[in-house]
C-alpha cells in the first residue's frame, strides 16, 4: 500500500489469490476479477507517476482522478478482505465431538455459498465503477502527468545558500568551519597533507551544508591555483557536471558541448594533472553519480588538492570517502546560543536582543526549530513583515500550528520545498512508511520494532526474496530512512538503535503531505487538528489537554471506514466504541489506562468483532483480563500485551491465532499443552512459562522463530532435554533468553546445550539465567567460531566459575559488544583482560564473587564506551567508579589512562575494595 496508490499494492496480490481453485468461484466472477486486475495494474502504474510529481505541480484534474482511484482501491480491498475473512474464518478447528464438527462443516458450506453470491455482486458493482473512472480519464486526457503549466516554476530555494552574504551568517564561522578546516588538513608540510583529500558534509535538508561548504570555500580558495563550486542536485546530467567543473576551473573549451562522458573525464584529468585544486560538488543524491564523478579526480595528485562534497544521504557520504585519508563531517544543528542569535538577528535587525514579551514564545519556537538554520530563518521571516514585527498573538498562533502541517503562511513554503526534495527522492514504499510517522505527536520517541510491525500490519511492507521475514524487510526500510536523514535514530545505553524521532520541521512537512493525500487524520483536542470529514482511513488521537475528559467521536459518521487507529495516553477519553469500527486493521492503545481504575475498561468488550484486525497493541495498558473473543481475530499478526502485571493468565483462544507473527506476554504466562504448535507463523515469542516436557518439544515446530524468551517452571532434566531438542530445529534464531524459577539443578544446563546444540550463524543475542558452567561456550567457540561470528550480546547470569581461558576465548569473539557474566563460586583469584581481546566491547561487566581481582592490560577494551558504569554492575558502584576515574583522568589513550598508568586492578574482597597500579 502506498501514499498515492492507496491499497493497490496489497489489493492486486489478493485478487490473484481469489483466482485460486480453493475458493471455487464461478467462471464469470473469475473473468471479472481478471479484468479488474488488468485495469488496476494500469492505474497503479499511472498513480506511481503521479506520486513522483510534487503536489503543487500536479494538474487539478489529475489530483481528482488520483483521489478517486485511491478511494476506489480502499473500497475494493475492504470488499475482498470481507470475502476472504468470511471464507477463511469459517474453517472448523479440531473438535472433540464428531457431531459438532459435522454441523460446523455443514454451516460452513452454506455460508460459503452465500459469500460467493455476495462477492459476485460486489465485483460486478466495482467493475462498473472502475469502467466509469477509466472513461473519465480518457475523456479528460489525463495520461500526461506533466507539471501544471498554469503555475510558474518557482526559483530553486537552495540558491539562497550560495549567495548569502558573510555578514548574515551565524554559527558558521567558529566551531563549524574550524572542524571542517581541520579535516581538510591545509597546514603543514606533512606528506599526508599533500595527498588528495576528500571531505563529505552530510546531514538532512536545511542544516546549512551548502552554506558551510560555500563559506569555507570562499575562505580558502585563494590558496589554490584553480577552484570550482558546482551544484549537482537531483537527476543531474553528469556530462553537464563535468562541463561546469571545467568551465569554472578555467578551461572553457569550445568542444565541451559535443564531448561524451569519457572524453570529458579524460579532459578533466589532463587539465588537473599538475595543479593544486579545490573543487566542491554540492548536493549529491546518488552513489552512482559520485562513482562517475570520482573517475575524473586522480588519487596520484600530491599537490595538496581538496575535494568537498555535500549530501543528505549517509551512504553517499561514505561512498565519497572511501580511502583512509578521507573524512565524513556529520553536520550538527546550531547551538542554543547561535540559534537564538540567528533568530533575533532576522527579526530585530537593529537590536538582536529579544523584547521581553516575546522571550518565552521565542524559546518555544526555537525548540521546535531544533537548531536547523533553514527553519529558524524561515519562521523568523514569517514573524517579521518588512520592518514591522508581528504582534505576539500571531507568534502564538504560528507556534501552535508548527508541526501540524496546517500552517498556511506563504513564507513557510520555501522551507517545505527544500525538505520535500528528500521526500520526493524516496522510493514509493519509503514515502508511505515516512508519512505514517505523522500519526505520532511532536517529540515522540517512536519505538523501532513496534513501528515496523505496524508497517507490516498496514500492508506497507512487501516481500523481497521468497521466505524473507516481513519484519526484516521493514527493518531495512527503517534503516534506509535513517540513511537518507529523514528520521533521527535514538540509541540505547549500549549504542544500539531502538527508536527514532522526527524533527518538528520534517513532521510539519509530512503532516502537510498527509493532509493533501488524505492519508491520515489527527485529532488532538485543541481545535487545531485536521477536520474530520469525508473518508478517513487512519486516525490518530492525540489529546494534548490531559485534564480534558474529552468526548467520544459520536458525530463522526466515517468511523466505519477507519482502518487504523492509534491512541495516545489521555486521548483514550475520546476513543469511540469498538463496535463502530468495521474494517479496522490496526488498533494501538499502548500506554493508555484500561485498568480497573479507568472508565475505559469496557473498551475491549467489542474487540472480538474486529475480524480484519492485524495489529493489537495493549502494551502497558493495566488490563487484568483479555476477552476470550480475541480468538475470533483469525487474521491477527501482532499481539502485544506485555508489561500488564495484573494480567495473570490468557484465554485459551489466544493459542488458536495461527497467523500470529509477534506475541509478547511478558511477564511470563503459563502455556497449556498442545497449543504452541498452532503458532506456525510466529517469529517473535516473548514471556512464555513452560511446565511440561511436551510444550518444550512443541517449540521445534515453530520454524520461523527468530526471537524467543522462555522461562522454565522448575529444573526438570526431561523438560530441558525436550527444549534442547526443539532448539536444534530452530534455524533462524537470532535472540534467545532462557531462565527458570529454580536456583539448583541436578544437571548442568549449559553443558547439555553445548553437547547437543550448535548455535545458528544468525545468533546475535544469548542470555542465560540458568546455573551453569562455561564449558559449553568454550566448546562452541573451539569447535567452530563462525557459529558465533554475529554474537553481539552475551549475558550469563549464573555461572559457577570464570577461568582465564574463558576470558581469552570470549575476548576473541569479534562481534561481541555487550558482555555481563556473574560468577557464583569463583576460585581463581586473578583474571587478566588482555590488550588483544574484546576489541569491539562497549559494555563490559564481570562479577566474579567475593575474592576476585580483574586486571586490565594497557590498551585493553579500546572502545570502552560504557565501561565505567558497566564494570560497576554487581559491585559497590561508587567505589569501582572512583577506581576507574582515577585511572582515566586527564588522558585520551585507548582505555582512558590505561597506557599511562599501566595495568588497572579492580579488587573486591569481603567488605573491601581497593585500587593498585602495576608496572
Amino acid at each position: 500500500m502506498e501514499v498515492v496508490t492507496g491499497a493497490m499494492g496489497s489489493l492486486l496480490p489478493k485478487l490473484g489469490e481469489m483466482l485460486m481453485d480453493e475458493y471455487n468461484l464461478h467462471k464469470r466472477v473469475k473473468k471479472d476479477i481478471r479484468f479488474l486486475s488488468r485495469e488496476l495494474e494500469s492505474m497503479h502504474a499511472a498513480l506511481i507517476k503521479v506520486g513522483e510529481v510534487p503536489q503543487d505541480q500536479l494538474d487539478r484534474q489529475v489530483k481528482l482522478w488520483a483521489d478517486e482511484v485511491r478511494e476506489l482501491s480502499y473500497n475494493m480491498e475492504d470488499v475482498v478482505d470481507k470475502f476472504l475473512v468470511r471464507v477463511d474464518g469459517i474453517q472448523p478447528h479440531d473438535d472433540g465431538s464428531r457431531f459438532k464438527g459435522l454441523m460446523k462443516r455443514m454451516i460452513g458450506v452454506f455460508k460459503k455459498g452465500k459469500n460467493h453470491h455476495r462477492i459476485a455482486d460486489a465485483i460486478r458493482e466495482i467493475k462498473d465503477q472502475l469502467k466509469e473512472v477509466a472513461a473519465r480519464r480518457d475523456r479528460n486526457k489525463l495520461d500526461d502527468m506533466a507539471p501544471n503549466p498554469v503555475e510558474a516554476v518557482p526559483i530553486d530555494p537552495r540558491l539562497r545558500a550560495l549567495y548569502t552574504e558573510a555578514t548574515e551568517l551565524v554559527g558558521i564561522y567558529g566551531k563549524r568551519d574550524q572542524d571542517l578546516m581541520s579535516l581538510l588538513s591545509l597546514e603543514g608540510d606533512d606528506a599526508s597533507n599533500k595527498k588528495l583529500k576528500k571531505v563529505s558534509i552530510v546531514g538532512f535538508g536545511g542544516l546549512g551544508k551548502t552554506t558551510l561548504a560555500k563559506a569555507v570555500y570562499d575562505k580558502i580558495k585563494s590558496d589554490f591555483g584553480c577552484r570550482a563550486f558546482i551544484p549537482a542536485g537531483q537527476n543531474p546530467d553528469i556530462k553537464k557536471v563535468f562541463r561546469d567543473i571545467l568551465i569554472e576551473l578555467g578551461n572553457p573549451h569550445s568542444d565541451l558541448a559535443i564531448m561524451d562522458e569519457k572524453q570529458l573525464i579524460d579532459k578533466l584529468r589532463e587539465f588537473l594533472e599538475n595543479k593544486r585544486y579545490l573543487v566542491v560538488i554540492d548536493d549529491i543524491w546518488e552513489e552512482k553519480l559520485w562513482e562517475g564523478i570520482n573517475f575524473a579526480f586522480s588519487n596520484s595528485n600530491n599537490l595538496g588538492s581538496r575535494l568537498i562534497t555535500t549530501t543528505r544521504i549517509v551512504s553517499v557520504s561514505n561512498s565519497c570517502c572511501s580511502s583512509a585519508d578521507d573524512s565524513v563531517y556529520q553536520m550538527k544543528p546550531l547551538s542554543t546560543d547561535d540559534s537564538r542569535m540567528l533568530f533575533h538577528k532576522r527579526i530585530f535587525p537593529d537590536d538582536s536582543r529579544c523584547q521581553n514579551e516575546f522571550e518565552q514564545v521565542s524559546k518555544d519556537i526555537l525548540k521546535k526549530c531544533g537548531g536547523v538554520p533553514l527553519a529558524i530563518i524561515t519562521i523568523a521571516s514569517a514573524l517579521a513583515s518588512g520592518q514591522q514585527v508581528k504582534p505576539k498573538c500571531e507568534w502564538d498562533i504560528l507556534l501552535q500550528s508548527l508541526g501540524s502541517g496546517l500552517t498556511e503562511d506563504n513564507s513557510l513554503e520555501e522551507m517545505r520545498r527544500i525538505l520535500s526534495f528528500s521526500y520526493y527522492n524516496l522510493p514509493s514504499h519509503l514515502k508511505t512508511c515516512l508519512l505514517y510517522l505523522c500519526i505520532y505527536p511532536e517529540d515522540s520517541k517512536i519505538d523501532r520494532d513496534r513501528l515496523i510491525w505496524k508497517w507490516v500490519a498496514e500492508g506497507f511492507v512487501h516481500h523481497g526474496d521468497q521466505g524473507t521475514s516481513l519484519f526484516l524487510v521493514g527493518l531495512n526500510y527503517f534503516n534506509q530512512l535513517i540513511n537518507r536523514s529523514m528520521i533521527q535514530p535514538i540509541y540505547d545505553y549500549k549504542g544500539q538503535v531502538y527508536a527514532c524521532r522526527v524533527h518538528d520541521m520534517v513532521l510539519d512537512l509530512i503532516c502537510n503531505l498527509s493532509h493533501e493525500a488524505k492519508f491520515a487524520k489527527l485529532l488532538d483536542g485543541t481545535g487545531d487538528s485536521m477536520p474530520l470529514h469525508g473518508n478517513v482511513r487512519r486516525l490518530s488521537l492525540q489529546d494534548r489537554n490531559k485534564d480534558d475528559q474529552g468526548t467520544p467521536l459520536r458525530n463522526f459518521t466515517g468511523i466505519s471506514q477507519v482502518r487504523s487507529i492509534t491512541v495516545f495516553t489521555s486521548a483514550i477519553n475520546i476513543m469511540p466504541a469498538l463496535s463502530r469500527f468495521e474494517v479496522l486493521r490496526v488498533l494501538d492503545l499502548s500506554g493508555c489506562n484500561l485498568g480497573k481504575s479507568s472508565s475505559q475498561q469496557l473498551n475491549l468488550k467489542g474487540v472480538g468483532h474486529l475480524i480484519h484486525l492485524r495489529y493489537l497493541g495493549l502494551l502497558g495498558t493495566k488490563i487484568s483480563k483479555l476477552p476470550a473473543e480475541i480468538g475470533n481475530l483469525q487474521f491477527l499478526e501482532v499481539l502485544d500485551i506485555g508489561s500488564n502485571f495484573e494480567l495473570h493468565e490468557l484465554p485459551s483462544t489466544v493459542w488458536n491465532l495461527r497467523r500470529l507473527m509477534y506475541l509478547n506476554v511478558f511477564p511470563c504466562k503459563l502455556v497449556p499443552a498442545g497449543v504452541l504448535q498452532n503458532l506456525t507463523s510466529i517469529e517473535v515469542l516473548r514471556g512464555i512459562l513452560v511446565s511440561l516436557n511436551i510444550i518444550a518439544q512443541e517449540l521445534g515446530n515453530l520454524a520461523k522463530l527468530r526471537e524467543l524468551e522462555i522461562r522454565f517452571k522448575d529444573g526438570s532434566l526431561d523438560w530441558y532435554e525436550g527444549f534442547v531438542k526443539s532448539l536444534c530445529n530452530l534455524h533462524h534464531i537470532e535472540s534467545l533468553i532462557v531462565s527458570w524459577n529454580t536456583k539448583e539443578t541436578s544437571f548442568e544446563p549449559m553443558d547439555l546445550l553445548g553437547e547437543r546444540w550448535v548455535p545458528p550463524v544468525h545468533l546475535r543475542k544469548f542470555e542465560s539465567w540458568m546455573p551453569s558452567q562455561l564449558s559449553a561456550l568454550r566448546g562452541w567457540i573451539k569447535r567452530d567460531p563462525s557459529h558465533l561470528s554475529n554474537l553481539s550480546k552475551l549475558i550469563l547470569g549464573s555461572v559457577k566459575e570464570v577461568q582465564q581461558e574463558d576470558v581469552e576465548i570470549i575476548g576473541g569473539l569479534l562481534s561481541l559488544r555487550h558482555l555481563w557474566i556473574k560468577s557464583t563460586h569463583q576460585t581463581q583469584r586473578l583474571l587478566v583482560i588482555r590488550a588483544d581481546g574484546f576489541r569491539c566491547m562497549v559494555d563490559f561487566g564481570l562479577d566474579c564473587g567475593s575474592a576476585a581481582q580483574i586486571m586490565f592490560e594497557p590498551g585493553a577494551l579500546p572502545r570502552r564506551k560504557k565501561l565505567i558504569s558497566a564494570l560497576a554492575c554487581g559491585w559497590r558502584k561508587r567505589m569501582v567508579t572512583v577506581v576507574l576515574m582515577w585511572a582515566c583522568r586527564g588522558t585520551c589513550s585507548p582505555f582512558g589512562g590505561m597506557s599511562r598508568f599501566g595495568c588497572i586492578v579492580v579488587e573486591r574482597g569481603l567488605g573491601r575494595q581497593s585500587k593498585r597500579r602495576l608496572r
